[in-house]
């Protein structure tokens, strides 16, 4: 029983305890609910205030914006204004200019409607005048014609014929003294180029040959190049292309080929071998191959160095390394290279007397000679082949034709190709510069004798200053002056045509009548 009681004073102890919390729950609420409230209108008042504000500053704005927009727009009508002035008053000023104008022009109509009166005055006077003369002068032909006994058309004639002979003969006379001082001033100037240009170069020259020879310590060395059944010669002259000639000369190798490159490679590679001592196919084979490598960066440094030498830019790699083989070249004893390069510096040097292009004369100095540096190897000429190579490798027209004419064999297109082969012969011809054999002389010598005695009329001939020149002494009897100079030139002609010499040559015919009586 009592625990009913307590739990029914527990039960109504929660409930009142609930009721009081729930009351005072209430109460917050309803306090909150004032704050709240409180909050939410001095919110609103906030917002109101601000909104009234910012209404305010977007008046005032508008006034200042409506006020600048005003303002601008009263400048802008100003200064419209302005331009309308100056433009009315610009247009005024024209106005009363084109007026000032209109009666200028008025007053030059009048003027020249004056004038025009006048001239048509002066007109029809001359006119009659004109008439007048013509009569008159049609009475003097007519008596002219009846005292001459020639119609004017006879007498014009005759007189243009007169004219014409005069002045071919004036002309002709005139013709003359220009081209006597053309080429008087001419051989001069041509002279003091050839002989500065000569004289600036100045340099002096030994003649060159490729080495075709090997000299050995002994004869017992021939063995050993020869080899156990000839296996060292025969590999040496597989790896270098060359023939070698081992005979009885003593202590002396013979290197026969028509390739200057080969012959020298050959050369290089005996000499080393014979050093070494070590002479076996193997090792031909290492030093062939290592002699070949040298050579050819010999080559092209050789043919870079002439190139920047005379600062020749844009040359294709393949011709300077030509240029690098001339060096291995030889003609009449004259090392190729040395003498593109002697060519190269006259035509430069007598490019730059005459102020023609020095850069042109040199470029086709250096390549005049080219095609020697593969003349064993292809068909023609050595100018047909440098032409082609040239041609070939991008080189200009004007080089192309110098390297195919610089012998003569055409006309030159430019001064500059004319030069080259001016200096071409200066090079050759110089004494010492060129060698031929012993043998090839005396038949040279004794050819041109024998070409000279071939003629009808010729009593003596004589070959003089180291086969340079031949004197020929013919029968005056038989041989007048004309067929004296007929003779030399065809000699001239016989020589270039059938025979090969260094320079030139030169034909001198004398015919010489003497007279002789004693005195007793």
């Amino acid at each position: 029983m009592n625990q009913i009681v307590y739990v029914l004073i527990a039960v109504l102890a929660g409930l009142f305890v609930g009721f009081i919390v729930t009351l005072v729950s209430k109460a917050k609420l309803k306090n909150q609910k004032i704050v709240f409230e409180s909050e939410r209108v001095k919110i609103l008042e906030d917002v109101q205030n601000k909104a009234e504000s910012i209404r305010k500053e977007a008046v005032v704005e508008a006034k200042d914006v409506v006020y600048q927009a005003k303002a601008e727009a009263e400048k802008e009508l100003r200064e419209r204004r302005s331009e309308l002035n100056h433009l009315d008053k610009r247009l005024r000023q024209k106005e009363e200019t084109h007026e000032r104008k209109l009666e200028q022009i008025d007053k030059k109509e009048q003027e020249l409607s004056k004038r025009e009166r006048d001239f048509t005055a002066k007109e029809r006077s001359l006119q009659d005048k004109d008439n007048a003369f013509n009569k008159l002068l049609k009475d003097q032909k007519d008596t002219l014609e009846r005292i001459s006994g020639l119609s004017s058309e006879e007498a014009r004639q005759e007189l243009l014929q007169q004219v014409e002979e005069e002045s071919r003969f004036e002309s002709a006379r005139l013709a003359k003294r220009i081209e006597d001082e053309a080429r008087e001033n001419a051989e001069k100037k041509a002279k003091e180029v050839i002989g500065l240009s000569i004289q600036r170069y100045a340099s002096d020259y030994v003649t060159d040959s490729t080495v075709s020879s090997v000299t050995l310590p002994n004869d017992e060395m021939k063995g050993r190049i020869i080899g156990r059944e000839g296996r060292n010669i025969r590999a040496l002259e597989a790896a270098t292309g060359v023939d070698l000639i081992v005979d009885d000369t003593p202590e002396t190798v013979t290197l026969s080929a028509f390739d200057p490159v080969r012959r020298e490679i050959a050369r290089l590679s005996l000499e080393r071998l014979i050093t070494d001592g070590r002479i076996h196919p193997t090792r031909i084979e290492e030093i062939v191959e290592k002699v070949k490598k040298e050579i050819e960066a010999h080559i092209r440094e050789e043919g870079e160095k002439a190139v920047f030498d005379f600062g020749l830019p844009g040359i294709h790699p393949e011709l300077i390394r030509l240029i690098g083989r001339l060096k291995y070249r030889t003609s009449y004893g004259q090392n190729v290279l040395q003498h593109s390069r002697e060519v190269a510096y006259l035509a430069g040097m007598m490019a730059g007397e005459l102020r023609i292009d020095p850069k042109l004369a040199k470029r086709a100095g250096i390549l005049h000679d080219i095609g020697k540096a593969v003349d064993h190897e292809i068909e023609g000429s050595h100018q047909e082949i440098g032409a082609n190579i040239a041609k070939k490798y991008g080189e200009s027209q004007k080089v192309i034709n110098a390297v195919l004419v610089h012998h003569g064999e055409g006309d030159p297109m430019t001064v500059e190709a004319a030069l080259v082969a001016a200096s071409d012969a200066l090079s050759a011809a110089r004494p010492g510069v060129r060698k031929e054999s012993i043998e090839n002389y005396l038949k040279r010598l004794e050819k041109l004798e024998q070409m000279a005695l071939s003629y009808r009329g010729v009593e003596k001939c004589y070959a003089i200053q180291a086969g340079r020149e031949i004197r020929i002494i013919v029968k005056p009897e038989d041989v007048n002056d004309e067929t004296s100079s007929m003779i030399s030139r065809e000699i001239a002609r016989k020589i270039e045509a059938e025979m090969t010499y260094p320079g030139q040559i030169k034909v001198t015919v004398i015919r010489e009548s003497r007279y002789v009586e004693y005195a007793k």
